[in-house]
């Protein structure tokens, strides 16, 4: 019993002037649901694209960075699709070429942010450790 109201009515029975929306449900619902095929629709559009302007390796390299990383491979993506819109793709890219756009763009992020995917390892110090030189342990026994 989980359908919405307006799948339980059927529109003749609705009087003039009045619609099957559910007035219980979120603000723009109706309209998710419109733009739901669009958003399905644009996605099989990007991915066409992409299909045809990777080569099988440089698309499947594509689709394991997006499990790791999403947010670099919708930029890559989308990269690569404007490219392909505006003719600027003189062939297919292969494997090689996408990880150099992939160094070009972790490059950008680390100029634009230097601490990024930076790591710092910073170690507890402990009363009995010691700076000195003569660390053999023997005032411990």
């Amino acid at each position: 019993m989980n359908q919405p109201i307006g799948d339980m009515i059927d529109p003749s029975q609705i009087p003039e002037g009045f619609s099957a929306v559910d007035p219980s449900a979120p603000a723009g619902a109706a309209s998710q649901q419109s733009q739901m095929p669009q958003k399905a629709e644009a996605e099989a559009r990007k991915q066409a694209i992409l299909e045809q302007a990777l080569t099988i390796e440089a698309l499947e390299r594509l689709r394991r960075i997006k499990l790791v990383k999403p947010e670099r491979a919708v930029k890559i993506e989308s990269s690569i699709v404007s490219m392909a819109m505006q003719g600027r793709l003189p062939g297919k890219i292969n494997e090689g070429r996408l990880i150099e756009m992939l160094e070009g763009l972790i490059g950008g992020e680390r100029q634009r942010e230097p601490e990024a995917g930076k790591i710092s390892i910073q170690r507890k110090k402990y009363a009995f450790d010691s700076d000195e030189d003569d660390d053999d342990d023997e005032d411990l026994m």
